[in-house]
């Protein structure tokens, strides 16, 4: 075999163990953050047995054990929990207790709309975050920087839920230009471009809402990194050789400093997954945030483990795509070092 060959045979052994390692990690990481997350739920005040047969309007013990031990809540502590590991594992998520229907129907049902409010939000807090902190960067002493500095100290400080709630008295109550709840009309929806431009008017304030607070801290971190590039030698080096402002800006400096953002909103998936239950709760939008409030109001503990675990795996598929950014952003760092 050539020197390329085995360097090639090397490089694939190097990265297929890479994705081994971090396969067992995420095993290790879910099995671990189900036990916690089921643990804390048993030891929640309430019975779910009592809260269920209540909801059916009984409330006599012999029932109340029969649900028991229908949805085997009589079994010892970590037998459900080795018992709802191995279903899991077989991609079973149980039936809920209040809505009696599989918890995998009622979560596909409301991920989407999630996903679809998150990623808006998200999007819109990088992009509009970084191109803040850029332009801030380039006139550190203008007043127009000034400007940026205070709305991101603004948009950091106040409350998600109080945004919104200024958000949906201006534009929907006062002004009228934008739906207040919901992520589609309930008349006049239409199909096909119509209903596509519905949902994305019922979009904008609760991606807004949520944007906002993000695209504030990251304006400011992409503000620091990015005076701190200009700052560089290499950078002092690219303008001496003539390229262009817009060259040095976008192609050399921005690149370096737009990697701590990446890591920071990769690191902030379960928080914006967080801040999406306060969103979807002031504008009744349809997604995980709202089935969680109505599980935890029901103490339906199958939708709250159900929803977790997938909120769980949307967080360690997040971290894994921030980590392959970093190859993208820069060749430098080695796929066997990130995956």
């Amino acid at each position: 075999m050539s020197q390329a060959g085995r360097s090639n045979s090397s490089s694939i052994r190097r990265v297929t163990l890479a994705v081994a390692r971090r396969a067992a990690h995420t095993a290790f990481l879910l099995v671990a953050v189900i036990t916690l997350i089921y643990s804390l739920l048993h030891l929640a005040p309430g019975d779910a047995a009592v809260a269920l047969a209540a909801a059916d309007g009984s409330d006599s013990p012999e029932y109340i054990e029969a649900l028991r031990a229908d949805y085997g809540l009589d079994k010892p502590f970590p037998v459900q929990v080795a018992t709802y590991i191995g279903n899991i594992a077989r991609g079973n998520f149980g039936d809920s207790f209040f809505f009696r229907q599989p918890v995998s129907e009622l979560v596909a049902a409301r991920l989407w709309p999630t996903i679809l409010l998150v990623g808006t939000a998200l999007s819109l807090a990088l992009v509009g975050g970084v191109l803040l902190g850029v332009y801030s960067a380039r006139r550190p002493t203008k007043a127009s920087s000034h400007i940026v500095t205070i709305l991101a100290l603004f948009g950091f400080s106040a409350p998600i839920f109080w945004t919104g709630i200024m958000l949906l008295l201006l534009f929907s109550a006062r002004l009228g230009w934008l739906p207040s709840n919901g992520m589609e009309s309930v008349v006049d929806r239409g199909t096909g471009f119509s209903a596509a431009w519905d949902t994305m008017k019922h979009l904008v304030l609760p991606a807004s809402t949520l944007g906002f607070f993000y695209m504030a801290q990251y304006a400011r971190i992409s503000r620091a990194t990015m005076l701190e590039v200009l700052g560089s030698d290499y950078v002092r080096t690219a303008r001496a050789k003539g390229l262009s402002e817009r060259v040095v800006i976008w192609k050399h400096a921005l690149r370096n400093a737009v990697i701590p953002v990446v890591t920071i909103a990769g690191f902030q998936i379960a928080a914006i997954l967080s801040g999406g239950i306060l969103v979807e709760t002031v504008f009744e939008w349809p997604g995980m945030g709202r089935l969680a409030f109505e599980a935890v109001l029901r103490r339906d503990t199958p939708v709250l483990m159900g929803m977790l675990v997938v909120s769980t795996l949307i967080v360690i598929g997040a971290n894994i795509l921030t980590d392959i950014m970093y190859r993208v952003i820069d060749p430098r760092i080695r796929i066997s070092k990130v995956v």
